[in-house]
Order: structure tokens, then sequence, then C-alpha cells
């Protein structure tokens, strides 16, 4: 029986997503060793299990090969669906995402592009500054309009939303995010993860819970 066009097209795609996602682990693992620096695109090609001449197919040179995985990382992080809808009320939101967020900031194997981009941010700044912009300015402007919303309903207090913002995300690290890029620690467990964010959140309830 002879293959369809659409069914040959199909696993073409299939089979270009494999080797892409083959090259990528292939990088992520010469940058995270070697250094931007020190990496050749030979190396990346040993390391990928692919030819030289594969590796260029895809990818023109080391550059873009290293946005590939920052792309990658927002990706994936857009995927987490953080439910901000303003009329949750925060005892239930504020927990929860910060549960989530913390299971996908520090998941297995979740750090290496953001310990990739921390060595190269100051190569190419333009590269540290989307990620930054995209990733994680991306959600603390989201908490934050979230935090609006529930201040003028009179839940919280709050001069400054994005600080707030910044200072519950920051909490919610507390003991877990360092350890855990600098590879001290393993990924937390969701048992460790939900103190670390309990207690976050009873310190930022404590500061800007409208006072009796």
């Amino acid at each position: 029986m002879v293959a369809s066009p659409q069914h040959s097209l199909h696993l073409v795609a299939d089979e270009d997503s494999t080797k892409r996602r083959q090259i990528l682990d292939g990088a992520r693992k010469v940058f995270l060793d070697l250094g931007f620096d020190g990496a050749s695109m030979g190396e990346i090609a040993r390391a990928a299990g692919v030819s030289k001449g594969t590796l260029y197919v895809y990818f023109p040179d080391k550059y873009g090969l290293f946005e590939a995985i920052v792309e990658e990382e927002k990706i994936e992080q857009s995927r987490t669906a953080f439910n901000f809808d303003p009329a949750r009320d925060v005892d239930t939101t504020l927990p929860e995402f910060g549960r989530a967020y913390i299971a996908l900031l520090c998941r297995p194997g979740g750090g290496s592009a953001i310990r990739t981009v921390m060595a190269i941010a100051e190569r190419m700044p333009e590269v540290g500054s989307r990620f930054y912009n995209h990733v994680i300015a991306h959600t603390v402007d989201r908490l934050a309009t979230y935090l609006e919303a529930r201040a003028k309903l009179g839940e919280l207090v709050i001069d400054d939303y994005q600080l707030a913002a910044w200072q519950f995300m920051q909490m919610c690290q507390a003991t877990l995010f360092q350890a855990f890029i600098f590879q001290a620690k393993p990924s937390p467990s969701p048992e460790r993860i939900a103190t670390v964010v309990d207690s976050a959140t009873r310190v930022f309830f404590a500061a800007y819970r409208p006072k009796a």
C-alpha cells in the first residue's frame, strides 16, 4: 500500500521535529559543559549524534542554536496556564499560582535553559533581555494586574502592584530556586514547595491585607 502524500508529509514533519529536538538537547549540554565561547558546531554535532551537514540544515550557527534554546524555554513556560481570573479570591489564587510557578521553575531539566541564558547574557544582552521580558517580567505583569483587581475590591491594600508581585514570587522561591539553579539540590518535592509557598502567602497577607 502506497502512503498518501499527506501521510508522508506528517512522517517528514515528525522526523524533522525529532531531529531538531535531538540537536537542541545536544547543544544545551555543550553550552552548559563548555560555555558559549568554548562550544563549537562540531562539538554540538557530536553531542547531538548528527553530522555537521545535518546540523547546518537546521541552524546556521551557534547563535541561532542558542536563541532557539531561549525560545523553547519561553514556549515551555507559556504552556503553564496560571489562573489569574480577577473574579477569583486571593486565598485560592495566590497559593495555587505559587505552587504551579515553582513547580515549573524548578522542574527536572528545566534549569538548563535558565543557566545557559545567565551564562551568556553579558555577551548577548539582547537575548538575556528578551528572555527576561517575555518569560519573567510577563508573569510579574500578569500577577500585578490580578493584585490590582483584587485591591480594587478591597481584598488587599497595595501601593505598588509590581513590587508586591515581585515580592510574592521571590518569597515563593526562597530556599528552593537558587539551590536548584546552582545544582546544590534536586528539584524540590511538591510537599516542600507547598510548605514554602504557604509561608510566603502568610507573609504576603500579613503585609497587604486590610488592617482590622
